[in-house]
């Protein structure tokens, strides 16, 4: 997105979302075109963002899912995804979601625990079909992240641990309901130190190893996703796709025949939407300025939840002469602030600002707290 570019009707509505899928089709267009290496498949991961015309602009440029729930694993099916190009992760599968995945015969399941294994052993067997299954292994590589989004290391909920793996083994090999199809990985999010990638090839390649020593091929391998955006510099910004699918190229060992999956999320949507929102009043306190918007962390939970930057900028406006603002929503929390000491040029009483690189975790996590309701805007 280029907040230059932004045109809104005069009837538009705050606070809204408003998404350039103009954008979004040139990210997606970098993506295709940087992982073109053989056996390279990309999976769009939905919680990043489910917004119907974002999901059938991805979907008909060729990528998979990757999907975290049952209703996740629904609407990718019904937004144009193809069943066997969707994995289903996340540690607290239900037995009615792992049912609905196993109807629609989806690519594999991510299994994160050996109890899970065994409930989809007995569910496959239960409606007599077979299971594609890949096991989450946690890497123990530190992504070097906020502490919420970190996936990767030993102490974390996610993926089954080394000490069960023969009780893991010893399932696939006796069950006729479970197709081992391979590994899977994920150390995080808004990864932008891409040295982390190489550590995880290093894991890869040693996890790799043990399960071929111990006569199993793996024909796919799942490194996950995690690559981050710059928050800071927004215009224009279109991940380093080319250096993160090439790490992956370099630096896994694979042999004839054997995939690499990705799960990217933040991002393919993270620069393609903003939130606009609308200045209510201006406070003067006796050392600040407050900015009351109309926008809350109802609409954008990231920075009360993670205390995210965002860049905020005034619409249409780019005077020299500034003043520092917090800019605050009309919630009743403490935590209900997008911004301290944002230098703006100087706010009235209905001006408007966009919240920049808000496409990925925001939207999706908007709640109806207050009974606050959401707008959204589309740019071709």
């Amino acid at each position: 997105m280029r907040a230059a570019e932004i045109r809104l009707p005069e009837d538009f509505k705050t606070p809204c979302y408003y998404y350039d899928l103009q954008f979004l089709d040139e990210t997606l267009d970098a993506i295709n075109k940087f992982s073109r290496y053989p056996d390279f498949h990309v999976h769009y991961a939905l919680k990043a963002n489910c917004n119907d015309k974002v999901l059938k602009r991805i979907a008909v440029k060729g990528l998979g899912a990757d999907c975290v729930s049952g209703n996740e694993v629904k609407k990718a099916i019904e937004t144009g995804f193809g069943a066997d190009k969707i994995t289903f992760a996340g540690v607290g599968k239900s037995d009615e979601e792992i049912r609905y995945a196993l109807q629609q015969q989806i690519f594999a399941f991510n299994v994160e625990s050996l109890e899970e294994l065994e409930v989809i052993d007995e569910l496959a067997s239960e409606l007599n079909v077979v299971a594609n299954v890949a096991i989450r292994i946690n890497p123990n590589v530190d992504a070097k992240t906020h502490h919420y989004i970190t996936t990767g290391l030993d102490e974390n909920k996610f993926g089954i641990s080394s000490y069960d793996m023969p009780d893991v083994l010893a399932i696939l090999k006796r069950s006729a309901h479970l197709n081992f199809v391979g590994i899977h990985f994920h150390v995080g999010s808004q990864i932008l130190d891409l040295s982390v990638f190489k550590s995880l090839c290093v894991r890869v390649n040693e996890w790799k190893s043990w399960f071929e020593d111990r006569g199993f091929f793996l024909k796919v391998i799942n490194v996950g996703g995690g690559l981050g955006i710059n928050y800071q510099q927004p215009d224009g910004d279109i991940p380093d796709f080319e250096t993160y699918f090439r790490i992956f190229n370099d630096f896994i060992e694979r042999r004839a025949g054997q995939e690499i999956h990705f799960e990217l999320g933040r991002a393919v949507v993270g620069q393609c939407a903003a939130l606009i929102t609308k200045v209510l009043y201006i406070k003067k306190g006796i050392k600040k300025n407050f900015a009351v918007v109309d926008a809350g962390m109802t609409e954008l939970m990231r920075p009360a939840l993670y205390q995210a930057f965002h860049k905020i900028e005034k619409l249409n406006d780019h005077s020299s002469l500034v003043l520092p603002y917090d800019i605050v929503g009309p919630i009743c929390e403490s935590s209900d602030v997008f911004g301290k000491e944002v230098e703006l040029p100087i706010l009235k009483r209905n001006d408007y600002l966009i919240i920049r690189s808000a496409g990925a975790y925001g939207e999706v996590m908007a709640s109806k707290y207050n009974l606050r309701e959401l707008q959204h805007f589309y740019y071709r």
